[in-house]
């Protein structure tokens, strides 16, 4: 079984309940650790923007045994001159935070059909 590649792919996965519960984890971690500050975005210039990688990782005898979810960011949108050389951590606008939100809820609902 491979480890999915977008974050849609991940919501389409079979084991779509697991790679939400382990975003979840990252971050509500991320949020207690106080990862990340809320900051206006400098006119003119776009965020270089993240995503989410997922992975399986498996025990010795092959079986799944954790759902890791990580989120890295997309370094290769960085230009030289603006933060090229410069550390960075992420920087995500709220109303991203609520359409990440939004969107996982609607995966989860569940749908039935009256006739």
């Amino acid at each position: 079984m491979e480890d999915p590649e977008t974050y849609m792919k991940a919501m389409l996965d079979i084991d779509s309940k697991k790679w939400q519960e382990s975003m979840k984890s990252k971050m509500d971690s991320m949020y207690a650790n106080q990862v990340w500050t809320l900051v206006d975005s400098l006119e003119g210039i776009v965020p270089i923007g993240n995503k989410w990688v997922f992975k399986r990782k498996k025990g010795s005898d092959g079986k799944v045994e954790t759902y890791k979810a990580r989120l890295v960011t997309k370094g290769y949108r960085q230009r030289e001159g603006i933060n090229y050389e410069e550390t960075f951590s992420h920087i995500t606008m709220i109303k991203s935070i609520l359409k990440f939100l939004a969107v996982q809820h609607i995966a989860t609902m569940r749908y039935d059909r009256w006739m």
